[in-house]
């Protein structure tokens, strides 16, 4: 499929029209609103993508990277390959659905993207990328923007699960056998918090990376438990397991 052409002056409308979605939902969340012009006063590649997964919005079309990068070609022409839709949405914020990504919103085939929404930010988004060690429940929250850090429910709006509930953020620990302070607080529903039932150990984007109760293993099929005996069995050099 060939792109969409388009002039300058019809560029610059569209930045405009994104510029005021983002001044209205978007930049409290912390979400990164690309320049128009670099130092050399060259459209920046951030701003042409954004740009043409915008239009015709709210009623945007899905597009595939091919039909990117041909149209960025048009103001680059050494372009090989576009990937400023993946880091605009996952790392800058933008909700824009990447095909083959498991998306529940809206499907797209894989290697295609489409926006979802101006006026909301990308579910897994935190602001700053990086989540700053701190214990202000208030910036926690912002962090995250406003979201589960598990299922990605909303402050204050229907669960995704659970619709005729309304969705609270409670702290939760990452790592349940730490203290509930800076470093070690995620946001989580009172859905998600209540069923963890302190088993895991979690990572700053809420995947678990550890067992934080040994006698969760219990619950685990016979194969399993097995496969962890020998395991820990060759690990501890058939020793006894009583601590010295």
């Amino acid at each position: 499929m060939s792109c969409t052409k388009l002039s300058i002056k019809e560029i610059k409308q569209q930045y405009l029209l994104i510029c005021e979605y983002y001044k209205k939902y978007l930049k409290k969340f912390g979400v990164k609103l690309p320049k128009f012009y670099d130092q050399n006063k060259k459209l920046t590649k951030n701003a042409l993508v954004l740009v043409y997964l915008t239009l015709g919005y709210p009623k945007t079309k899905e597009v595939t990277k091919t039909e990117l990068t041909q149209f960025v070609r048009g103001f680059y022409p050494e372009t090989n390959d576009v990937q400023q839709a993946r880091h605009l949405g996952a790392q800058d914020g933008w909700w824009i659905v990447a095909g083959g990504r498991d998306n529940v919103v809206i499907k797209v085939k894989r290697g295609n993207y489409q926006l979802y929404t101006l006026e909301q930010p990308y579910p897994a988004f935190k602001k700053g990328h990086r989540i700053a060690k701190t214990d202000s429940w208030d910036k926690i929250r912002e962090q995250y923007g406003f979201r589960c850090a598990t299922c990605g429910s909303r402050e204050g709006e229907p669960h995704f699960h659970w619709p005729a509930t309304k969705t609270k953020l409670q702290k939760a620990h990452k790592d349940p056998n730490q203290p509930l302070a800076a470093g070690n607080i995620i946001p989580q529903c009172q859905k998600c918090n209540r069923a963890d039932r302190n088993r895991w150990v979690y990572d700053d984007k809420s995947r678990v990376i550890k067992l934080a109760d040994a006698n969760f293993i219990k619950n685990f099929d016979k194969k399993v438990r097995w496969k962890i005996f020998k395991i820990l069995y060759q690990e501890f050099n058939k020793k006894s397991c009583v601590e010295k």
